[in-house]
């Protein structure tokens, strides 16, 4: 057999239907666009278009979203650390992170990190190298006098929010020292200002505004 003799499958390539050329063609005069209409015309692309009925993909309820800082974690139980050591697939004197785990075939790739969790037993001291671990895992490391280096970032504490006070209840004993403290500077003006107006004669009544100082024709 020679190149000049090699040709593809029977029915592998087939030639371009040309369009519009004639109706003896089957496939002349509008050229398989039909007749008339939108549709007919070039440049038009109907996506979830149906007729001026709310589309379907408007009609559905739309729930959730896309965390953009979310990240993406390797589970990585302590048995399956320690099955790996016992192959001889990681060395126990090393410290036990990402790298090491992809390298020895227990991940398959690296992602964003990992986090360790308690499920399965091991033998000795390790040190791990982590993005985030179990209580049951980093108690169990603990115990054979291993240590786990978390790498990511601890969680910002949030401080609780403070209750307004409902009308009706009583005021912390702080505002209520102070509206005490309040109390006695109002009482001192008080008696100022009693003081400095005249003393009347006992037994004489005040005489009304405006018959002050007139005297009967």
């Amino acid at each position: 057999m020679k190149l000049n003799q090699l040709a593809g499958r029977a029915g592998s390539r087939q030639n371009r239907m040309r369009v519009g050329r004639g109706i003896g063609s089957g496939m002349g005069k509008t050229g398989g666009r039909g007749v008339k209409g939108q549709k007919s015309r070039t440049g038009v692309a109907i996506k979830g278009f149906e007729g001026g009925q709310m589309p379907l993909h408007r009609r559905l309820p739309k729930r959730g979203f896309t965390n953009i800082f979310a990240i993406e974690l390797n589970e990585v139980n302590l048995g399956r650390v320690q099955i790996a050591i016992d192959k001889g697939k990681l060395k126990a004197g090393e410290p036990i992170n990402v790298e090491a785990l992809v390298q020895a075939g227990v991940l398959k790739r690296a992602m964003d990190g990992v986090r360790l969790l308690g499920n399965g037993e091991i033998k000795g001291k390790l040190a791990f190298e982590v993005h985030g671990a179990s209580k049951s895992a980093a108690a169990a490391v603990e115990k054979l006098g291993g240590t786990i280096k978390v790498l990511a970032p601890p969680k910002p504490e949030r401080k609780p929010k403070e209750k307004p006070v409902e009308k009706g209840k009583k005021e912390p004993e702080a505002k209520q020292a102070k509206s005490g403290e309040e109390k006695p500077k109002q009482e001192k003006s008080q008696e100022k200002s009693k003081e400095g107006k005249p003393k009347q004669p006992e037994g004489k009544a005040p005489a009304p505004k405006g018959e002050a100082g007139e005297t009967k024709g």
